[in-house]
């Protein structure tokens, strides 16, 4: 029998992206503009009251280190009191693609800051709750690489860099995790990136291999991590801790031209055979730490992605949860526009949150079917 990690297996996640717009220099701050700074306890309380006693969160980088190694925890402090007064268990996002203005991400002392700032949250979260940190140093590193280091979509807006930033967050995730070690040795990691599945209509070899390399570069943070790929990197099998896997509707794809495999199409991959891939390749324990859809597919996504979670949990995948996110609707990263695409609204002015009653429905079925004393993993 394992121990299972977090209090509920469904979980809900609050989107806390910080990075900066393509057009201007307009930083986001979703924790601000879904209000959820402002109504932290009834967030928490609401998601405690549907099942969810494990929630993903953020810290917002920009705002606490406003000087080199100053830090000013004050913008945390409403959920940190909200932790404590509900009794809720979070995963502390440290980067969610925003950091300082006065950093330059390929820099050494970025890595050196990051370790800081790390360390010093954790000291701070650790005088704030008797439990242990579960903490993610640095989401999606594939995925900001690709956007912000390649495709110049989200801040510093690079081409051609991508690899360069990934092994540079690698590098950043190993110091802050080791600075995290230091004052919290309990503390628990996730790491997360996007699971996919990239195939081509192609006959001819050549496609097969390039959407066949595609496909497997989604494995290279985490062997970079666990030392596997490029030793040099300092990663080490105790760098590689929980696996995050985050999923979406649009994770699967035609090579070249990246359009999306619909779900049913003969060529899609059951989610559940994604997750046995991960096991079998890392045998760590797995989180799906994000997944959602927007509008009136929301309910009817979130029970395939359950019932592939507990088809993969019958072939023995340990798998730890699955976190909805976002759990609240937010307003669109690059046109502001409204995202329907959480449990609950928009927040009036006194905190209350419209609910989308087909989801909250689906998630009540989902409790029945994930809500046991235990779980047993067989060996993959």
């Amino acid at each position: 029998m394992e121990k299972k990690l977090f209090q509920s297996f469904l979980m809900g996640g609050f989107e806390c992206s910080t990075h900066r717009r393509r057009r201007g220099s307009e930083r986001l701050d979703l924790i601000e503009s879904t209000r959820h700074d402002e109504f932290a306890e009834d967030d928490y309380e609401r998601l405690s009251k549907m099942g969810m006693r494990t929630a993903r969160d953020g810290v917002r980088w920009h705002l606490i280190e406003r000087e080199p190694f100053v830090y000013d925890f004050s913008s945390l402090e409403n959920q940190v009191r909200a932790m404590q007064n509900t009794g809720i268990q979070i995963i502390w996002d440290l980067f969610h693609y925003g950091y300082p203005d006065d950093l330059d991400i390929f820099s050494p002392e970025f890595i050196e800051r990051f370790a800081a700032f790390a360390a010093a949250t954790a000291e701070y979260l650790q005088s704030e709750t008797d439990g242990k940190l579960f903490i993610c140093p640095v989401n999606e590193i594939s995925f900001f690489s690709w956007i912000a280091g390649d495709a110049a979509h989200f801040y510093p807006f690079e081409r051609k860099r991508g690899n360069e930033l990934k092994k540079q967050l690698v590098k950043a995730t190993i110091k802050s995790i080791d600075a995290i070690r230091a004052v919290a040795p309990d503390a628990r990691f996730i790491q997360t990136d996007p699971a996919i599945h990239v195939t081509t209509r192609k006959r001819d070899a050549t496609s097969r291999r390039r959407a066949e390399n595609y496909r497997q570069a989604q494995f290279e943070a985490f062997d970079m991590l666990c030392g596997r790929l490029k030793p040099e990197l300092g990663g080490a099998p105790e760098y590689l801790d929980i696996i995050g896997l985050n999923y979406y509707f649009h994770n699967q794809w035609f090579y070249p031209n990246r359009r999306k495999i619909a779900r049913g199409h003969e060529l899609y991959r059951p989610f559940n055979e994604i997750l046995v891939e991960y096991q079998r390749r890392y045998n760590r324990p797995i989180l799906i730490a994000e997944t959602g859809i927007e509008d009136d597919e929301r309910a009817d996504w979130f029970r395939y992605v359950c019932e592939q979670s507990q088809i993969a949990v019958d072939r023995g995948v340990r798998l730890e949860g699955v976190c909805l996110y976002p759990i609240v609707n937010h307003p669109g990263w690059d046109d502001d526009r409204h995202c329907h695409n959480g449990l609950w609204c928009y927040a009036d002015d006194f905190g209350m949150r419209d609910v989308h009653e087909p989801l909250a429905e689906e998630i009540a079925a989902q409790r029945e079917r994930f809500e046991k004393p235990t779980y047993e993993w067989a060996t993959v």
